[in-house]
């Protein structure tokens, strides 16, 4: 099972976005120098992120985006189902885990229970999480140049 580069470039953006917020907005265009992610792509998982209330816009001189809640309350799997589809490791499931094709598919307890622990271990991360391993790479990296 592979993420798709929307989950993984919104991860990355909202990490830099709180690394560099500071309570300041933060443009897009500074986040895609930062993370070298196309300003376009951002633009689209910013539109996603606001509407699934995990940033919000400020708009006019110095405007950009800030979180909508601390990073504390943000967990992944919120992330990750605001910009993409379901969890479930299967195309077949739906995001609760239920499966059309349940009478037939001899293996479904399997793939629910895979879909649980990845939807569990997403939700036990959040966005502080990611970012206090940030500046700690930070730090090392400086430390080392």
């Amino acid at each position: 099972m592979r993420m798709s580069t929307k989950a993984q470039y919104a991860v990355r953006a909202l990490v830099s976005l709180n690394l560099t917020s500071d309570g300041r907005p933060v443009s897009i265009k500074e986040i895609s120098q930062i993370e070298k992610i196309s300003l376009h792509y951002l633009e689209q998982l910013f539109v996603k992120l606001r509407r699934g209330g995990i940033v919000n816009s400020v708009r006019g001189p110095g405007g950009g985006y800030v979180l909508a809640r601390s990073a504390a309350d943000i967990s992944m799997d919120q992330v990750i189902e605001t910009v993409e589809e379901a969890l479930m490791p299967l195309s077949c499931m739906d995001a609760d885990g239920s499966c059309n094709c349940e009478a037939e598919c001899t293996t479904q307890s399997v793939w629910h229970g895979l879909g649980m622990q990845i939807r569990s271990f997403l939700a036990s991360v959040s966005l502080e999480d990611l970012t206090n391993d940030g500046r700690r790479q930070l730090a090392c990296r400086v430390a080392n140049i």
